[in-house]
């Protein structure tokens, strides 16, 4: 079984780019570094960081340059895969990167400390949630007075039932 579940914050934002051709598809690229903790001598210890090339395509590659941004806290889940290629000095690279098969943000969007949270102005409660796309979307906004929810600008065309 190839599965990877990996938490920890994006090193900067997403490069995207779009395949050529009538059926164009979003390609997400993304690093993330993730918390590694080991002890050292005397019991104590250490962090560092192991950084993670990550890769979404489709949709949720579209949601990643929609609202991921550097530092942002997200969790994915994926697999592993490994290639390989000669560059233009004859050397063989080899490569290990995640191909992201779901992705949500892992903190609540005040939690960031920067004003808008880093994923831009918008009236979104917090939280985020999985979709059935293998990309993710906004959850539910906050309640409003009079209990129902409101549905922020620009949404509305990503609802099931429009």
């Amino acid at each position: 079984m190839n599965k990877v579940i990996l938490m920890g914050r994006l090193t900067r934002d997403p490069e995207v780019r779009y395949t050529q051709g009538d059926n164009q598809m979003a390609i997400a690229r993304y690093t993330l570094a993730v918390d590694r903790r080991f002890g050292r001598g005397n019991g104590g210890d250490e962090n560092t960081a192991d950084f993670i090339p990550c890769v979404a395509f489709n949709k949720a590659g579209e949601f990643a340059e929609k609202y991921f941004r550097k530092g942002t806290k997200i969790a994915v889940s994926g697999r592993i895969q490994t290639g390989s290629y000669t560059n233009k000095d004859g050397v063989k690279v080899y490569t290990t990167e995640v191909i992201v098969d779901d992705q949500e943000f892992a903190e609540s969007k005040n939690s960031s400390g920067n004003s808008d949270g880093g994923y831009g102005n918008n009236n979104y409660g917090g939280g985020y949630a999985n979709n059935s796309y293998g990309g993710s979307q906004p959850a539910a906004p906050m309640a409003a007075g009079d209990g129902f929810m409101n549905i922020p600008d620009g949404i509305d065309e990503e609802l099931p039932f429009n």
